[in-house]
């Protein structure tokens, strides 16, 4: 195969990788901020995203640190992305202050 096709592909694990970790610690965090059980949620989604993405990782490096470097930018390529779609969902600070305060 093509080195920069692999390459590619590597990109796009990463970026796979990365959306599945940082979309479900946002999903978690929603979740888990109104469970009775929030330490269960927490601990559980941390023991399974960083399993996912430790197994996906090891097979998409198979040993090549350049494949490795493309799955890492897209892992943090795919936070970025997920930052900016999740960021509409987080109230303003300045607002949420005005409102819990009486002047």
């Amino acid at each position: 195969m093509n080195n920069f096709l692999i390459l590619a592909l590597a990109l796009v694990a990463g970026l796979l990788l990365g959306g599945i970790f940082f979309g479900g610690l946002w999903w978690t965090v929603h979740k888990g901020l109104w469970s009775k059980h929030p330490a269960l949620w927490f601990l559980g989604s941390r023991l399974l995203r960083m399993g996912l993405v430790l197994v996906g990782f090891y097979f998409v490096g198979r040993g090549d640190w350049q494949r490795l470097v493309a799955c890492l930018s897209g892992f943090i390529l795919a936070r970025l992305i997920v930052m900016r779609l999740t960021r509409a969902h987080v109230e303003h600070p300045a607002k949420a202050k005005e409102a819990g305060h009486a002047p």
